[in-house]
């Protein structure tokens, strides 16, 4: 069967700082859970990979079409580097309450300790509570005696940056950095497909069963980038009916496109699929529908395609480039 664009059952995660804008501003209904703090669109995580939910491949999973159609729909060099692990990890995230202060190992690190490769990773605000911020790294250089002193004497929040945020702002975190979400906030999430975190400090909450979540003090001293972020928040240009880069990393590429008429797409230069997020409007790219709150994935094999929003649409394109 040839491939199409393809769409996946939602992943919906229950967690302690979780809301309800999942359901009330994306429109996704999370059933039972008492909340949803994320939900995974597009996942080749063991254990949480994605299903596709329409067309002919409805009902296989990720890994299984990656493994069968490989370079066709994720392309050649990254199936030569992944193999049938999808490389990205795409989410949508509701902090009802403030995050765990964390940080992330880079592919080094996370190789040698877990065989796994690390997890950088970039916010898209979809929507902000008035006041609602966020911790991206240190506000200065420090050093790892230093932060040991501010994390025991409780006062590490004096040597972290925090940025007000609003709609549409865009923040690149490589691995390394420290860094939460803020309670009100809503975001898109790109990501490293890793789902290694460690706690630094979490504001000494209790779960469910009266118990506070483990910390991961020791591992983390060595995975943090101790200097000051020079960028914390990533400037775009946002000119209607064309493609807007937004990051450009070795781990993906992301643009941004705002159409209120139709654009040509044409990838044929690009060995990569491409991801759609859909971060307001409503439309079609390549011929299948996507709207607020919907991820598509776009095959390697297809090249050329169309992006035609009913009124308007708002996307996030995202691939990697080997």
């Amino acid at each position: 069967m040839s491939l199409y664009p393809l769409k996946f059952h939602t992943i919906y995660k229950e967690k302690l700082w979780g809301g309800q804008k999942i359901k009330t501003v994306l429109g996704k209904n999370f059933g039972a859970l008492d909340n949803c703090g994320e939900t995974w669109e597009l996942s080749g995580i063991q254990g949480n990979v994605s299903v596709i939910s329409n067309g002919s491949f409805s009902g296989s999973n990720l890994a299984t079409l990656v493994a069968d159609k490989k370079e066709k729909l994720v392309g050649g060099k990254i199936y030569e580097r992944f193999g049938s692990e999808f490389p990205l990890l795409i989410k949508f995230i509701d902090a009802n309450q403030d995050l765990s202060i964390q940080v992330h190992p880079d592919d080094r690190l996370a190789k040698e300790r877990h065989n796994g490769v690390g997890k950088t990773e970039m916010w898209y605000v979809l929507q902000a509570d008035i006041g609602a911020a966020l911790i991206n790294g240190f506000n200065k250089d420090i050093d790892k005696a230093e932060y040991m002193n501010h994390l025991n004497r409780g006062t590490l929040a004096d040597v972290l940056n925090r940025e007000e945020v609003n709609a549409g702002d865009v923040f690149y975190l490589p691995a390394g950095r420290v860094h939460t979400i803020g309670k009100g906030l809503l975001l898109a999430e790109i990501q490293q497909t890793s789902d290694l975190t460690y706690r630094i400090y979490d504001f000494d909450r209790i779960d469910k069963d009266g118990n506070k979540r483990e910390l991961h003090t020791d591992l983390a001293v060595d995975a943090i980038d101790y200097s000051k972020s020079v960028q914390v928040k990533s400037p775009y240009n946002q000119t209607q009916n064309q493609v807007n880069n937004v990051v450009y990393s070795p781990f993906f590429i992301t643009n941004k496109i705002d159409a209120d008429q139709n654009l040509s797409i044409d990838r044929s230069d690009l060995d990569s699929f491409k991801i759609y997020i859909g971060v307001g409007g409503s439309g079609k790219v390549a011929g299948e529908s996507i709207t607020f709150g919907e991820v598509l994935l776009v095959p390697a094999s297809i090249k050329a395609y169309e992006i035609e929003p009913d009124n308007k649409l708002e996307l996030l394109e995202t691939y990697i480039q080997l």
